[in-house]
Order: structure tokens, then sequence, then C-alpha cells
């Protein structure tokens, strides 16, 4: 059982179809029960980063977000899912994220590109991954924002717009993307069947 952690972000459907066509039981869920409860999580999420951190709190899952990303079991975030998992960002000053990870998130330089980083973009792995193709496959991105980890080690891809920009973390059992595998043809696909191949435990 796939859990999509539902706490009113949008594109929660599109994550749930990709899942299904891969063969995978997924529920919609914010029922922290079930959340915890499954084999593998995932955290999507599209729009600002304090409107989502407020709707964690009001749902009372931000407790819940951070235990399910405890190593125990495969947890995945997805796009302003992963900016989530930092400390902060400036999008949103004040607003205190998750704090799984070291670090923050800040805009893009523009540097004479447009703004947002919206379309098919190349990734270059930084590192040797557990769900990431290695062959610097084009995914599909849509975001003003990026993360800045305290950590160099737990970038495991970056993207090039105007500069390196990192686009992919990973340490154990947790796992985010910038980018969006479920919107990112064959090679999303791929993603997402590497992730739910992984078990609990497995590191």
């Amino acid at each position: 059982m796939v859990a999509v952690i539902d706490y009113g972000a949008g594109n929660l459907h599109s994550v749930k179809n990709a899942l299904e066509f891969l063969g995978a039981e997924c529920v919609i869920t914010s029922d922290r029960e079930k959340i915890l409860g499954a084999e593998h999580v995932i955290l999507p999420g599209v729009g600002a980063f304090g409107d989502a951190m407020r709707s964690l709190g009001e749902k009372g899952l931000t407790e819940v977000v951070r235990a399910a990303a405890d190593g125990k079991r495969p947890f995945l975030g997805i796009c302003l899912g992963l900016q989530l998992l930092f400390e902060e960002s400036e999008e949103c000053p004040g607003v205190e994220g998750l704090g799984i990870f070291k670090g923050r998130v800040v805009k893009i330089p523009e540097a004479g590109l447009k703004i947002p980083h919206m379309g098919w973009n190349n990734i270059t792995l930084a590192k040797e991954s557990r769900i990431l193709p290695h062959d610097e496959p084009f995914v599909y991105f849509v975001h003003s924002y990026y993360i800045k980890p305290d950590e160099e080690d737990l970038v495991s891809a970056y993207t090039e717009y105007g500069a390196p920009l990192a686009v992919a973390v990973e340490r154990g059992n947790v796992f985010a993307t910038q980018f969006h595998p479920e919107k990112s043809g064959d090679a999303g696909m791929e993603i997402l069947r590497r992730f739910l191949a992984l078990k609990g435990g497995d590191e």
C-alpha cells in the first residue's frame, strides 16, 4: 500500500494514477494510521511553501510527516514536497519547514532566463542513486525556488538552469525530487517503479 499524503495541495490524482498504472495499491489520505501503516509514503505538492506548512499544521500532519520520513519505510517528496523537508524558504520568511534536512529553499537566480523554470530539462547524477536512472534523463519541472542543503552529499541530482540547481536528494529511505516523476514520461515512471521496489528497512 502506498499512502499519498493529502494536505490540500493539488496534483494528488496524477500521482495516484501513475502509481496505479504501475500496479501499486494506493490511497490518498490524511489519516495518521493509514500514513504510518503504509509500506511507501509520498508527499506531493504544488503551491506556496507557507500555505503548505500552514495546511499541514491545521490538519495535524506536521509530526505525522516527520514520523513517516524516519527512514523505516521508503518516503518520496515531490516538487513542493521536496522543499517542505527543509528548514525554511525565501518564499515565506519566518515560516518553519519540516526540518528533516538541514538547509533552505531559495529563489532561482534570473540570469536572463524565464522564472519559473517550467518544462523539460535533463538531470545529472551527483552520486549513486537507488531510484534515479544513470542516463541523464529529461524530466518535467515547474518551480521558481530550489533547495540549498547544508550537506552537499545529500544531493543526488542537479539540473542546469542558469546555474547548477540541486533538484533531488536521497538519504537512506528518504528521497525527494524537485521535478515531477508522474509527469516525466518513461523516465519518471522508471523512477516511481524503482521507488516502489524498495522495501522498508533496506538502506
